[in-house]
């Protein structure tokens, strides 16, 4: 019989063989401190026009509500850092993360191994994956079990490695050794703060409804007016607040083949993306996440910053 703690090297060790930049655990619980903070957030309609962050308030707080019988969260962070800039510095930029294929289908293909590693060393065990895909807190998790803490500008920081990877989480019903929760290292920094052109981030707070990536992505009516000349070129998704944290001075690319760009779309110059059409945006984005804010989508946001003086 394995200890948990010995479960628990083994499965790091396998996430590592797997991929993973990193891999910790917490004890599945009631998220309490977490849990007036959500509700502030959503009394003061932070959320904007994402009426869902408001549905199942007690599953985003507590994991045993979406897995009955859990007793641990296992949380992973899977790096998409990439080298390859956008050639055209007038061009609408993308979100790093949009570069290539979408992360939901890529990191949810990388935990399969990993899950069926648990089954097969642990036997009959119930579990749930999740990549960005259910009520979760999973910031809170990867702060809680040791993958980095949540920076001023609320995403997940991690020493040695910055920011720029994805979270996913197994909640399951296996008792696991849990790791120290990740300690706080922003300190009096405040470049992320200083340079949101929305003036969307407060210390280790943001108004989702000012952010440029809400803006683009999330906000289906038209971008109001208030933030013209204020959208820094951004046409889906921002990275500002990345680009300036100086924790991404240790980030290293990926070796994810399913996250690198497409020749075609980082070569676009400013015209080309103003006079996209659809069947070019099918063929660009196929498979991507940028399919989400559909052509349609994309074409406001491209409108919109014209439109800046």
């Amino acid at each position: 019989m394995f200890t948990p703690r010995e479960k628990a090297d083994l499965i790091k060790r396998e996430a590592k063989r797997s991929g993973f930049l990193a891999c910790g655990i917490a004890h599945a619980e009631f998220l309490e401190e977490e849990a007036p903070r959500l509700e502030r957030w959503l009394r003061d309609g932070k959320h904007g026009t994402m009426g869902y962050m408001a549905n199942h308030f007690d599953l985003r707080l507590d994991p045993r509500k979406l897995v009955p019988g859990a007793k641990s969260v296992i949380s992973l962070a899977y790096n998409y850092f990439t080298e390859p800039k956008q050639v055209d510095p007038e061009a609408p930029k993308l979100s790093t993360y949009a570069y290539g294929r979408d992360y939901h289908k890529v990191v949810k293909q990388r935990l399969k191994p990993l899950v069926a590693f648990i089954q097969e060393q642990f036997g009959d065990v119930e579990f749930r994956t999740f990549v960005d895909s259910a009520p979760l807190m999973e910031k809170a998790w990867a702060q809680r079990s040791g993958i980095g803490w949540m920076g001023k500008h609320t995403n997940v920081i991690r020493q040695g490695t910055g920011s720029f990877f994805f979270l996913c989480e197994i909640i399951l019903d296996l008792e696991l050794e849990p790791d120290a929760p990740a300690t706080d290292h922003c300190g009096t920094c405040r470049r992320c703060i200083d340079a949101c052109p929305t003036d969307a981030i407060t210390p280790y707070g943001v108004d989702g409804s000012k952010c440029i990536s809400y803006l683009t992505i999330e906000l289906k009516d038209m971008i109001p007016d208030e933030f013209t000349g204020r959208m820094e070129g951004w046409a889906f998704g921002c990275d500002i607040c990345q680009q300036v944290c100086p924790w991404n001075r240790f980030s290293t690319p990926h070796s994810e083949p399913e996250f690198m760009p497409k020749s075609e779309l980082m070569g676009l110059s400013a015209d080309d993306w103003h006079g996209m059409t659809e069947v070019v945006f099918d063929r660009l984005f196929e498979g991507s996440a940028v399919k989400r804010t559909k052509y349609a989508g994309l074409k406001r946001n491209v409108r919109f910053l014209r439109e800046d003086p």
